[in-house]
């Protein structure tokens, strides 16, 4: 039976370390003037991971009226902090953005 629950084990700790390498999502959020907006993040270390994902989320989230960017991370996106023991968050790029749709 112990080594059914490490079998088990293997699969989770795998998607839990490519939840790390990549978030796309996108939060409905009150802005500072009452109106709402979407805070969107695309952070990752993987090829798809970069502005442009940000950009198609909002695209996504706005429609067709578009929207207005309120703030957003540099261009290059920041680092990651990670520990000696976890490699992947060291190539994880930080790239998040605020927009109110029009």
């Amino acid at each position: 039976m112990a080594a059914r629950g490490r079998h088990r084990r293997r699969p989770r700790a795998a998607a839990s370390l490519s939840a790390c390498a990549s978030s796309n999502d996108a939060s409905l959020i009150n802005l500072p003037d009452g109106q709402t907006g979407y805070a969107i993040n695309c952070s990752g270390a993987d090829a798809g991971s970069s502005w442009a994902s940000c950009y198609v989320l909002a695209g996504q989230k706005c429609g067709a009226t578009g929207y207005d960017i309120v703030s957003k991370d540099n261009e290059e996106g920041g680092p990651t902090g990670g520990g000696i023991t976890n490699v992947v968050s060291a190539n994880v790029k930080n790239r998040s953005m605020i927009v109110r749709c029009k």
